[in-house]
């Protein structure tokens, strides 16, 4: 920690030192600062220590907290943000448009605090990471209503949620560091304590058990809605990767029969020409394309449903013969099916997307290892999967104190052996 040394001047007068080594590492330079009372020196002291023995961001020696000078290039930070997400390649419209809603709504609300304690609006050259800390912890709190508190303005985000846009914030801020010129040397939300997402993951999302699912599915009147309910739970295939499933793509004369994921559900951009709401494109990423194995009754399913039916046909229809909608499924069939079975006494409630959480469940629940998770659900990334189901895997603490304790037992030393000489 840093300390403070009194030092007299030649004309009587006291001055006070604050010492540290850069870092707080032993054999580091020395770093000092003069003040000419204790109070000032104090005050210095714990922004010091605060800041992991180093200067304070934006503190010159002998001069005090200073504004950087504008760059010359610096532009509103919403700008920015926007100009980078609309160069982004590589995406589709609809994945612009939630970025660009996420900054209109939340990442708009990051602003800059000045040494002198006045708030700025932000730009992309004076945010700093205290300004994307103060922004986090926003996010986190939330906005109640000042007209009527008992509601929210802006409801608390959930640590995901926070994690989602201080990512795309990170991404911005760093085309302006790698930008030629660069606008920034440093990305100001390297290094933001963000909140944990495990510790709030049974709050976002719903595993039932399989007399829970049972209770719901038999309250699904209509037979088609059904199978694609049962077909959901039990492949943990994503709503539009199921709903764009043709005939095409199953094959179930293989051993196992097998259901092949190559084209999922997007939802269009307004004015985009498409002239639907929804288009056919690629899965949501390059590790969704896969191969899904298929149980015998989800292939007699599938016999059933795509008999005398051309390639191009889907494999789940509606009334009407067309492709499933989600809010059509989800208002007519599932809400009224979790209704009636939480009228009976089921304690959850659960959306569309826990079919797919409650089969990792039920996958883990029978000792299928993670890595086989990870790809039979299309995750990008093994960390994805551990993330989000790793806390499931408690489950098989007996199996693994069992496995630990067998292998730290000690087995009984072998008799030892005679040597019997040759005759």
């Amino acid at each position: 920690m840093a300390s403070i040394v009194e030092r007299p001047t030649k004309g009587g007068d006291i001055t006070y030192q604050v010492k540290w080594r850069e870092g707080g590492t032993r054999g580091a330079a020395g770093q000092s600062e003069r003040f000419g009372n204790r109070d000032s020196a104090e005050a210095f002291k714990k922004l010091v220590d605060a800041h992991g023995q180093h200067w304070p961001p934006g503190w010159v020696r002998g001069k005090g907290f200073v504004e950087p000078d504008t760059h010359p290039d610096d532009v509103p930070w919403v700008t920015w943000a926007e100009r980078y997400v609309d160069r982004l390649t590589g995406i589709d419209d609809r994945t612009r448009d939630d970025y660009r809603r996420e900054i209109r709504i939340h990442l708009s609300l990051l602003q800059h605090t000045q040494h002198s304690g006045e708030v700025v609006p932000a730009t992309v050259c004076n945010v700093t990471a205290d300004d994307v800390a103060d922004w986090v912890r926003a996010e986190e709190k939330g906005a109640p209503n000042p007209a009527d508190l008992s509601k929210w303005e802006r409801r608390p985000a959930d640590p995901k949620s926070v994690r989602n846009r201080h990512g795309l914030m990170f991404c911005a801020f760093q085309a302006a560091v790698e930008a030629k010129p660069p606008l920034r040397t440093d990305n100001p939300c390297k290094g933001t304590r963000l909140p944990r997402v495990d510790d709030h993951v049974d709050e976002e999302m719903c595993f039932l058990e399989r007399d829970e699912y049972q209770r719901i599915a038999a309250e699904i009147t209509d037979p088609d809605a059904r199978d694609l309910a049962d077909w959901l739970v039990g492949t943990g295939m994503r709503w539009g990767e199921a709903t764009a499933l043709q005939v095409r793509d199953l094959n179930l004369n293989a051993s196992p029969p097998t259901a092949t994921i190559h084209r999922a559900w997007k939802k269009a951009k307004k004015g985009s020409g498409r002239g639907k709401a929804f288009y056919l494109g690629p899965p949501k990423t390059k590790k969704a394309r896969r191969v899904i194995a298929l149980t015998a009754a989800q292939a007699d399913t599938a016999r059933r449903l795509t008999a005398g039916q051309p390639p191009e046909q889907y494999v789940f229809r509606a009334a009407m013969g067309g492709a499933w909608r989600h809010a059509n499924f989800y208002n007519r069939k599932w809400l009224p099916a979790v209704r009636a079975a939480i009228a009976k006494g089921l304690p959850r409630r659960p959306r569309l997307h826990d079919l797919r959480h409650t089969h990792v469940a039920w996958l883990i629940a029978a000792r299928i290892p993670l890595p086989a998770i990870q790809v039979r659900l299309g995750h990008e990334s093994i960390s994805t999967t551990v993330d989000r189901y790793g806390h499931l895997v408690r489950e098989l603490d007996d199996e693994i104190t069992a496995a630990v304790e067998a292998a730290l037992t000690v087995p009984a030393p072998a008799p030892a052996f005679t040597v019997v000489p040759a005759v």
